[in-house]
Order: C-alpha cells, then sequence, then structure tokens
C-alpha cells in the first residue's frame, strides 16, 4: 500500500473519531440548531440522568421529563405537567430558540410549554442536562464578557414537581419573587399538580409545612441547626446535608432528597 493511500486511510480514521467524539460530546445538550423529538433523549454527561418524553398513563398523553437513567420509572422533573402532548407518539419537539428560551411543541407546532425568560441577554444560548439532574440554559462563548457564562438564563431546578433532589431550594427568594415549592401528583399515572403541597411558611419565623389544599397537616417546624424542631427525636441522614439561610436576600434555602 502506498504511503498516499495509508495517509488517507488514516486522515478517514482520524476525521471519522472526531465526528464520533463530538456527537457523544453534545449528547447532554442542545442548541437552536438542534431540537429533541419524542423517542430521542439527551443524557448527562456522567451517564447519571435522562431527559425525554413519556407516557405514565394514557399514550396519548405525552410528557417531558427527567429520570435516572437506570430508573426510567423514576421520573423526578416534569416540564409539561398540567399540559399533556394530546398526539400520538413521535410528534411532540423539544427546542430552544435564540432567545434562550425552551419550547415544547405539539404536532400542529402549537407551543404546550415554555421556560421563563431571564433579565440576562441571551447569546449563542445553549440548554444542558448537568449530571445534578438540573436542566439549564446558559449562554456560550462569544459574547464579549465572560461575565454571565456562569450564571443561569434557566433551569429546572428553579420550578421542582413531587421531589426534591440534592442541589436544588425551597424557599422564597426576596430578589426575583421565585417561591420554589413541592407539589404531589394527581396520581401515578398522572404528574399534574395534586391536592399536597410542601412550602415554606412565610409568617413568622419560617417553617416547612405541608399543606392539602388550604389546610396545614404537617408542621416540621423550624431549623435548629441539627434537626427540625417539630420532630427533635427525628434522626437526620449523615449522607444527606440541610442548609438553612434567613438573610436579605434569600427566605430559606432547603437542600436535601425528599418528596411528596
Amino acid at each position: 500500500m502506498s504511503k498516499t493511500m495509508e495517509s488517507f486511510r488514516v486522515l478517514c480514521l482520524h476525521s471519522l473519531l472526531v465526528c464520533f467524539t463530538r456527537s457523544l460530546a453534545s449528547q447532554d445538550s442542545i442548541t437552536p440548531r438542534n431540537l429533541i423529538r419524542d423517542g430521542e433523549t439527551l443524557v448527562s454527561a456522567s451517564g447519571f440522568f435522562e431527559l425525554g418524553f413519556f407516557g405514565p398513563g394514557s399514550p396519548n398523553a405525552r410528557y417531558l421529563g427527567i429520570w435516572y437513567k437506570k430508573s426510567p420509572s423514576t421520573v423526578f422533573w416534569v416540564a409539561n405537567r398540567d399540559t399533556p402532548l394530546n398526539n400520538n407518539r413521535g410528534k411532540g419537539v423539544l427546542q430552544l430558540n435564540d432567545e434562550g428560551v425552551l419550547l415544547l411543541l405539539d404536532a400542529t407546532n402549537n407551543t404546550v410549554w415554555f421556560s421563563n425568560n431571564s433579565s440576562i441577554r441571551a447569546y449563542n444560548p445553549f440548554a444542558q442536562l448537568l449530571d445534578s439532574g438540573n436542566l439549564v440554559v446558559k449562554n456560550g462563548r462569544g459574547s464579549g464578557s465572560n461575565g454571565n457564562l456562569d450564571r443561569f438564563l434557566w433551569q429546572s431546578f428553579d420550578h421542582p414537581c413531587d421531589i426534591l433532589m440534592p442541589g436544588m431550594k425551597l424557599g422564597w427568594s426576596q430578589q426575583t419573587g421565585l417561591d420554589r415549592f413541592l407539589t404531589s401528583w394527581k396520581s401515578s399515572d398522572d404528574p399534574g399538580r395534586g391536592d399536597y403541597v410542601i412550602k415554606i411558611d412565610r409568617k413568622g419565623y419560617p417553617q416547612c409545612v405541608e399543606l392539602k389544599g388550604s389546610e396545614v397537616k404537617v408542621r416540621v417546624g423550624s431549623w435548629n441547626g441539627f434537626s427540625f424542631t417539630g420532630f427533635p427525636n427525628h434522626n437526620v441522614d449523615p449522607a444527606i446535608t440541610y442548609e438553612f439561610v434567613l438573610n436579605e436576600t434569600e427566605w430559606l434555602h432547603s437542600k436535601g432528597a425528599f418528596g411528596l
């Protein structure tokens, strides 16, 4: 074999490897130039978490969710939980526009769900599923300023569903007015918002409460640095770290792992 032919083979092999590597590297994110269809997924870099479409009940009611890749039935976040895609499998589409807004479209191109706009200007935005299970929208390179590259334009962790994941927060932001709380599913087949809510009661000293409608079912009490005062004998799992913050910007941060 001639040296020219051998060099050509090596060049082709190198090109294939580069393309394959880029494909693997991009499987956790999308840009405004591509999208996710029903049947396709994003997988976090570690392989722990997966984002895609699922149907817990009727096959014609489809939702966009995030779950543990090794346990697809453990869905901990749902985008369109109250507005299912009422069409046949393969019709739902998730895309990102140039303003950094995620759009969930049905078969007729109607918007079923969208992420809220950010006060940060979008520049070369991309959406990425992080190893924490957090779906985020970020600015890309080339904006001329690195000051906003580490800030999220939007993140799913600001909109929890029925499970508090490690790194999520419960509570009130004085700066943005965002109130983060958990809401149960209506049933095992319907991820729509149910009757039960876990949130921070800001009347008096902030504390965590469980509500059914407007009725308080459980008060766990305030955090004293070791446990919730409503459960003084509760043994905190040493593998889980809880944090409590009360200042001029945040009423409460609670990090851990629990749900409804």
